[in-house]
């Protein structure tokens, strides 16, 4: 085989202009010929026992340009076999023909497919080319019998191997610059769903899979055809020329359909995958358990499920409780939950429930989990029925060079950058909406900025923001390039840019905290080197600067208490003990708690209604008259809420300190560990707020988890700060808790200070 002339021939069909799947069928026919006339040439086929047998993309009659030939010759103990193989692949070679080949007799391959599951997986693609077609036949039978027989206990190599080639490779769904073959969602991914189907484990890819694997065939083909040489990964130079060829009308509408198939086929894995595997088993082999994870959510084994006696006809917010709890766990929704509430989830009407609202935070609050979730719902319809205005950004690749992925998965990172930085904000909830909206306005002929302000507030208003938060989350929106520009291009020691970036916030200090965690959550997800230690630096500064210039902070002391509470306090002053009321609406429990005002009261009510597992939603501490209260709304993480009587005898019995607080609530932590992102604690200090030379406010802002209430309150004793009055807001996944605290004994100092925020902080970690 003379290597000019099949070079030659190469180009010819390369020049040619025939559509990528003919090119496909062409370098086929022409490899078969050529490699037919080697096999004769060398002696194969002039007798029984041997056989050119070909795997890979020639063994699937899907070759594209400048791939190697993967070949396997196969004899019956052939005594002149040696000679044979040198005879067939020395000419081969001299053609300059990328060659993966091997010598072996059936028995030979069959114990190498047992061993390596990429040689196993070859064999169910292959296909007789020359020589003894009895013995191809015998192989190919063999090998795939051998694989149905064992390909249960090698599934979870195939998952591990699968999932450490996505590491390495990215996606092909939503990457600015996929690979084609390894990236998730691509063409050795389509291997693995044939490889399940052909151990009768799955059903055959069906017609939107068939769909995936000719366009990724075909971008493959003109990506090679194009460059004249072997590459996968698809660049933002070359999907021009690729897109043209094709048919498509530019590179973005070739990269929106490119990522629509790289989802179909990574969601047809991941499904595979685990519907394959073995289900985990309880003690003794029972069934795996249901671990409750929300309110009608169990986590049942590996997957997130509905609770059996989960009705979601009739629970528009479920769904948000499925997702959320999914995200949180790492743990997939599993294909039945995800078809029940596709078929049976009412709309949730607007504006949403208070319990919906947070749900939703909590799952943009979850971090790297969000990213799963978000597509699992996307996949089935159901994400688009909570945010509508989706389906303008799905699949929709950046129009700037710098971005990593398509716009939808950039605003889901930017919401998983976020939840890193919730303890620098006061407003955890506002800063994860608007992360997931900021970019919600491209892909339309306008301001991406402008149209995301609208675009923003109709969202907000519809999930039941108040009317100042949906301005705060669209002035977000609008402006959340405002800081990165003015930073990088401006001088952020002009009086004159400090003042127009204050007057563009209006002055407002909330705002301002949230444009800088926004900035650097938007750069941080955009690509790498977007946010450095440079840019970081200036719109520090900056920042810095229009502080001084803002006024104001954004949080007041609790109101008075009513006429009812103080009649409560009134009661506890007179009796010397604790006095508990408890009222419920719903799910909700309010549990307001009196004592003298010399009692302990925020450890001990936090700490008992941790013990219950219920989750404070405020909490506000106040004295009045000789007394104190605290005023708490809670709700149970997932059942009912827990008996009045049982709450009320607990509560008194903290309160007056005979309940063993301490070893109860370690023991609970233990159990209920949270998966919650971890987002450091930050505590700021506010002078201005209380009034008084000798009180000051002490802001936290953490992560949630069990007890965190409880060993705040015990680390404020710890530093015999007295609490005059508190304030705690539990948004989502995060809490901003406010503490008016004085030193019962000695001076305010910077001492003293440095003592508590150290104790808090411990506390929150």
């Amino acid at each position: 085989m003379a290597g000019g002339e099949l070079a030659e021939a190469v180009n010819r069909l390369l020049a040619g202009r025939v559509g990528a799947s003919a090119l496909r069928a062409a370098l086929v026919d022409l490899y078969e010929f050529r490699l037919g006339k080697a096999a004769a040439a060398a002696g194969v086929g002039a007798g029984p026992g041997v056989a050119l047998v070909a795997v890979g993309g020639l063994g699937r009659r899907e070759l594209v340009p400048f791939s190697d030939l993967d070949l396997v010759l196969v004899h019956d103990q052939h005594p002149d076999i040696a000679t044979i193989a040198d005879a067939l692949w020395y000419p081969l070679w001299d053609a300059r023909i990328g060659l993966d080949h091997s010598v072996r007799t059936p028995g030979e391959a069959l114990q190498v497919a047992s061993a390596d599951l990429r040689t196993a997986m070859g064999l169910l693609d292959a296909r007789h080319l020359a020589g003894d077609a009895e013995l191809t036949g015998r192989l190919a039978a063999a090998a795939r019998d051998q694989w149905r027989r064992t390909a249960r206990t090698r599934l979870p190599e195939l998952a591990e191997s699968t999932r450490r080639r996505w590491e390495r490779s990215g996606e092909i769904a939503q990457s600015a610059e996929p690979d084609l073959k390894y990236g998730r969602g691509g063409l050795r991914d389509l291997g693995v769903l044939r490889a399940l189907a052909a151990a009768q484990l799955t059903d055959r890819p069906g017609e939107e899979l068939r769909q995936a694997r000719e366009l990724l065939l075909d971008v493959r083909t003109e990506l090679r055809r194009e460059l004249r040489r072997d590459r996968d990964v698809l660049s933002g130079v070359d999907a021009g020329p690729v897109a043209a060829e094709l048919g498509f009308g530019d590179r973005f509408a070739l990269a929106r359909k490119l990522s629509g198939a790289g989802r179909a086929v990574g969601y047809a894995v991941d499904v595979a995958l685990r519907a394959t595997a073995e289900p985990p088993r309880g003690r003794f082999g029972r069934r795996p358990s249901r671990t409750p994870l929300d309110d009608g959510v169990v986590l049942h084994g590996n997957e997130v499920a509905l609770a059996r006696d989960a009705v979601p006809a009739k629970d528009p917010a479920l769904l948000l409780r499925v997702a959320a709890a999914a995200a949180r766990t790492r743990a997939p929704i599993s294909h039945g939950t995800l078809r029940t509430l596709a078929e049976s989830a009412p709309e949730l009407r607007t504006p949403w429930p208070p319990a919906a609202r947070d749900s939703l935070t909590e799952l943009l609050g979850a971090g790297e989990g969000l990213l799963d979730a978000v597509e699992a719902l996307d996949r089935t319809g159901l994400w688009a029925r909570l945010f509508p205005e989706w389906g303008a950004v799905r699949d929709l690749p950046p129009r700037e060079p710098v971005h990593s992925w398509t716009v939808d998965r950039h605003l889901v990172r930017t919401a998983v950058e976020a939840a890193k930085l919730t303890t620098t904000v006061s407003r955890p909830d506002l800063l994860l909406l608007a992360a997931l909206l900021h970019d919600i306005g491209k892909g339309r002929d306008a301001d991406h900025s402008e149209l995301g302000a609208a675009i923003s507030a109709e969202v907000a208003r519809r999930i039941g923001l108040s009317g100042p938060d949906v301005a705060l989350v669209s002035g977000a929106v609008r402006h959340h390039l405002l800081l990165a520009h003015t930073a990088t291009r401006r001088d952020i020691e002009e009086p004159g840019t400090i003042a127009r970036v204050a007057a563009t916030v209006g002055n407002d200090v909330v705002l301002l905290e949230l444009l800088q965690a926004l900035t650097q959550a938007d750069s941080l997800a955009t690509g790498p080197g977007m946010w450095t230690d440079w840019k970081a630096g200036l719109v520090a500064g900056l920042v810095h600067r229009c502080r001084q210039v803002v006024q104001g902070h954004g949080f007041r002391p609790p109101e008075p208490l009513d006429a009812r509470r103080r009649e409560l306090v009134a009661a506890a002053v007179a009796s010397g003990r604790g006095e508990v009321l408890i009222t419920s609406d719903g799910k909700v429990v309010t549990v307001v708690v009196a004592a003298p005002a010399h009692t302990d009261l925020l450890a001990p009510a936090a700490g008992v209604l941790a013990l219950h597992s219920l989750e404070v939603h405020t909490a506000v501490l106040r004295g009045h008259d000789g007394g104190r209260a605290g005023i708490f709304t809670a709700s149970p993480k997932f059942g009912s809420p827990p008996d009045p009587a049982l709450l009320r005898e607990q509560l008194a019995r903290a309160v007056s300190g005979a309940l063993p607080l301490e070893a109860k609530i370690a023991a609970k932590e233990r159990d209920y560990r949270s998966a919650h992102v971890a987002a450091a604690p930050k505590v700021l200090w506010f002078d201005e707020e209380t009034g008084g030379s000798s009180t000051v406010v002490l802001e936290l802002r953490a992560t949630d988890r069990i007890g965190l209430l409880y060993r705040v309150a015990g680390a404020l004793r710890s530093c015999d700060a007295e609490v005059k009055w508190a304030k705690v807001a539990t948004l989502g996944a995060a809490v901003v808790d406010s503490f008016a605290v004085s030193p019962r004994t000695g001076r305010l100092d910077p001492g003293w200070r440095q003592r508590v925020e150290r104790a808090v902080l411990a506390a929150a970690a």
